[in-house]
């Protein structure tokens, strides 16, 4: 049966001009008789005749309107969006039709994401992939099903195996010294050079006193330290070795963090084991999805306790601890925008909701002397990234509520208006970082790929909705274009070893800062991978458009460099799956999309194609399973916090119910056999419509 489609009555379109309809059409809104021979039923004529004129009016008015917007000869012209206003409506048309569609959220599993979402961006570019293959994978008899179905089935097992017990009281138990040291160095060479949290003099104190004092360990001071163990994790080595200690550290964390104590925990250290905890399960991916709520919980705890106030307000504060204060509402503000983009939710803070000034210009150590003065803005402190990165929180956050605010609409002139605004701050950011690279210069490029991955998001974000609709719509050109390049620059600063980077590589820069960031955005999760994989469908999406619209009799000449992001970004997602990665849909995509373009480029037929995809999906899932089996056998010899064998390799539809591609279970309503269910599924969108 056809799902019901709930449409505003302002879009519902006129089927015949209403000043010729039948009189009986009228008759209920003035209340005639249908005795044509008395005095009321001459005056209801009259008013009739009175009131179509009204309407072949309004309807004279009406086609101006639709004329001028409906003008696409003129290459000036803006396609408008119209929402449709129906709450959580499920559409019954094809998502792959003609009509390109915007969406402008997306439901899965009772949780909405707003435009933000980088799923929002993603619907449109595999269609013609799937729209091929779903005939054939459709059958439960199909070996590209049954794959899939398989290395779902070892993922659920390899997860529960790392999972442990709930609740975990936190224990005294760290790792031997040389490996904590290591981890602690990780943590601070990287997260901490960006979201400042702690003061590094004082911890580092506190650090080494456990090493050394036989009193009982503060518990609290004790989470907060194996949290910064848990992200230092992350970059410890290629293939995040520690997950799982990593996991049982933050599920220790967790529980400390739920105790039902209170009073006694109002305190600089229990905000930031609460801003180190959110950190840590991103990356490590423990709840990673529900960040966006916790984090709003902690902003409102920082302003239940005067964060949002700057500390020239408050009376009788040291600079250590207004300076302290000052850097933790910063955090707080970058981990509350970065998880509204993430999860596509609405941020819920504006300008106008705090007064707290940026940080001064200090290093740690100079916050316990006595009297200190800030240094010169130009001079490369400690806290210089996070103060530059804050400079451009007015147009971030702006950008941030055009997605998903409920209230905004997708106009493409505010889009256009947007990017201008962007790009004056961007400029004034890298002219900031680059002088400082000039002076002192930065011992690690670890926050540089950092704050342009943080930057560029922003800028990828407001366009890839107008991406998939530039073939068809000359208007989106400029979108089109930024979308591709701003993938490319995108994927250098994830990748810094990529070929595309070799010719602008420092070699004189130690090799444990060249790979750090690459290692966590492959060990770790979060945005990086999603990026990783997002752009790289971009890229790929338009290499495939080019194939398509050229019309030549000779062969077709695509970007070297686009296509060697396309193929290294299927090994660097492979990567991440070596590194312990569960979840195989991103390299299949990716995978995918690269056969297809090898295929137009040979000139393949429609079914010639198909048989390449099939292939090509059947080869790439026989490459991640040997490595999730390895991952399993593993588990059982080697063992995981749990211990071995806690499920089957049964697959039940039961153990099918929580797989998400990173969260993207995709797909227009949850008709199975509607394309793409075969590997997405139950998501019905809430789209905008070209009018």
């Amino acid at each position: 049966m056809a799902k019901q489609l709930h449409w505003n009555p302002e879009m519902v379109p006129l089927q015949q001009p209403l000043a010729h309809l039948p009189i009986h059409a009228y008759e209920p809104i003035v209340g005639g008789s249908a005795d044509a021979t008395t005095p009321r039923s001459q005056a209801s004529v009259g008013d009739i005749e009175a009131l179509k004129s009204k309407i072949k009016s309004l309807e004279e008015q009406l086609s101006k309107v639709n004329q001028r917007r409906t003008q696409s000869s003129d290459p000036t012209s803006r396609p408008e969006l119209r929402v449709m206003n129906s709450p959580l409506c499920e559409v019954d048309s094809h998502l792959f039709g003609e009509t390109q569609v915007i969406t402008r959220s997306v439901v899965h599993k009772s949780r909405m994401f707003g435009q933000s979402h980088w799923i929002n961006g993603v619907i449109g570019l595999c269609r013609e992939v799937f729209e091929m293959l779903e005939p054939h994978v459709r059958d439960e008899t199909s070996d590209v099903l049954a794959g899939m179905q398989r290395c779902k089935a070892l993922a659920r097992v390899i997860k529960s195996r790392r999972v442990p017990s709930w609740p975990s009281p936190p224990t005294s138990v760290l790792p031997s010294k040389d490996v904590a040291d290591e981890l602690v160095d990780c943590y601070l060479r990287t997260s901490e050079t960006v979201y400042r949290v702690l003061h590094i003099p004082t911890f580092r104190r506190d650090y080494e006193a456990l090493w050394v004092s036989d009193a009982a360990p503060d518990m609290a001071f004790l989470v907060q330290v194996k949290l910064v163990l848990a992200i230092g994790a992350t970059v410890y080595d290629e293939t995040f070795s520690l997950r799982a200690s990593a996991i049982q550290w933050i599920y220790e964390a967790q529980t400390w963090f739920s105790e039902p104590v209170f009073k006694s925990r109002r305190s600089i250290q229990f905000l930031q084991i609460n801003i180190l905890l959110l950190i840590a399960r991103e990356l490590v991916n423990v709840g990673g999805d529900a960040i966006w709520t916790s984090a709003g919980a902690l902003l409102r705890t920082a302003v239940y306790w005067g964060l949002h106030r700057d500390p020239t307000y408050l009376s009788n504060r040291t600079i250590y601890v207004g300076e302290m204060r000052r850097r933790l509402w910063n955090t707080i503000l970058e981990i509350a925008l970065h998880s509204s983009m993430a999860c596509g939710a609405p941020v819920f803070i504006s300008l106008d909701d705090f007064d707290t000034a940026l940080p001064g210009n200090y290093d740690d150590d100079q916050l316990v002397a006595d009297a200190p003065v800030p240094k010169p803005e130009d001079t490369l402190t400690q806290v210089s990234i996070p103060i530059a990165l804050r400079k451009t929180l007015p147009i971030r956050l702006a950008i941030v509520k055009f997605l998903n605010d409920l209230g905004s609409k997708s106009v493409y002139e505010e889009t256009l208006r947007l990017d201008a605004e962007f790009r004056a701050s961007y400029r004034a950011l890298c002219r900031t970082l680059q002088r400082y690279n000039t002076g002192t210069g930065f011992t690690s490029q670890f926050p540089i790929h950092m704050v342009d991955c943080l930057m560029l998001r922003y800028l990828m974000t407001i366009h890839i909705p107008f991406f998939a609709m530039a073939p068809h719509e000359t208007a989106y050109a400029y979108s089109r274009k930024v979308v591709v390049e701003t993938s490319l620059r995108l994927w250098c600063a994830l990748n810094p070893s990529s070929s595309l980077m070799a010719a602008h590589t420092r070699h004189d820069t130690a090799s444990t800062n060249q790979n750090d960031f690459e290692r966590l955005a492959i060990c770790g999760t979060g945005y990086l991978r999603m990026f990783g994989m997002q752009t790289s469908l971009a890229v790929a999406t338009e290499l495939s458009t080019q194939l398509q619209e050229d019309e030549s009799l000779g062969p077709v000449f695509l970007r070297a460099d686009l296509l060697s992001m396309v193929q290294e970004s299927k090994e660097w997602l492979f990567r991440a799956i070596e590194a312990g990665e569960t979840n195989i849909k991103g390299y299949l995509l990716v995978a995918l999309i690269e056969a297809r373009i090898a295929g137009l480029r040979q000139g393949l037929a429609r079914d010639q194609l198909v048989v390449l995809l099939l292939k090509t999906a059947a080869d790439a899932e026989a490459r991640c399973l040997r490595i999730l089996e390895e991952m399993a056998a593993h588990g059982q010899t080697e063992g995981f916090v749990n211990g071995p064998g806690q499920m089957g390799l049964d697959i039940t539809p039961q153990s099918m119910d929580d797989w998400d591609l990173m969260m993207t279970d995709v797909l227009l309503n949850q008709n199975t056999a509607e394309p793409m269910n075969w590997v997405f599924n139950e998501i019905p969108l809430v789209p905008l419509l070209p009018s």
